[in-house]
């Protein structure tokens, strides 16, 4: 795809996040018929554009780290999984000294770009998997990761050692079902405002949780 950043202001609309209205998201309002096109749009398969919403984790991670801008200012901050990048920028208004955005998808990564832009905050898109590089962020942010067995293991052996090494490290989850059982420790949860079309519910409880060191 030759123009990500045109695709994606052409296929959202800049709105509101529920939970986060302060920060403005190009969103799209239907999955499937935003994934068709974004197959259409390229010649190799595309991954689920979960770039296009706002999801509850990402939502209740982002307002936590607005109201409590000490967790993350002056830091170095990386959005991991970053989608949207909302978490990314809700860092980046918070005060950080520098956030990265990672993700695997280059429509997400466009995204990030666009509604980085939006915000006018500076947010640094990187396109690579970086779960079995050492972790070098003072603070680690991911939302809604826990969606399938080998990512939830491969998230947490990454979390863990970043907060072995002194890094913090918050998620935030919905519930999810490879939420895992330990080496969490809740410090918040909300209501979170959710698409129909994307939950089985129009409001997810989605928890804060802080990755520990066992």
């Amino acid at each position: 795809m030759t123009d990500s950043r045109g695709f994606v202001r052409a296929h959202t609309r800049l709105s509101p996040v529920p939970l986060v209205p302060e920060i403005l998201l190009h969103q799209a309002e239907e999955a499937i018929a935003l994934w068709e096109q974004t197959e259409l749009s390229s010649s190799d398969r595309q991954p689920p554009p979960f770039w296009a919403f706002a999801w509850a984790g990402g939502q209740a991670l982002a307002r936590f780290v607005l109201d409590n801008p000490s967790l993350v200012g002056g830091h170095d901050v990386l959005d991991l999984a970053a989608g949207s990048g909302l978490v990314a920028i809700a860092a980046a208004k918070a005060g950080a000294a520098s956030v990265t955005a990672v993700d695997i998808d280059p429509l997400s990564l466009a995204a990030v770009a666009a509604n980085a832009a939006a915000n006018a905050v500076t947010v640094t898109p990187v396109e690579r998997d970086v779960l079995d590089e050492a972790a070098t962020a003072a603070v680690v942010l991911a939302g809604d990761v826990f969606y399938s067995r080998e990512m939830s293991t491969r998230m947490m052996s990454y979390f863990r050692r970043a907060a072995a090494g002194g890094a913090k490290v918050l998620v935030g989850d919905p519930g999810r079902a490879y939420l895992p059982a330990s080496g969490l420790r809740r410090v918040a949860a909300y209501e979170v405002p959710v698409a129909a079309t994307l939950e089985d519910a129009a409001i997810k409880h989605t928890t804060v949780w802080q990755v520990t060191v066992d």
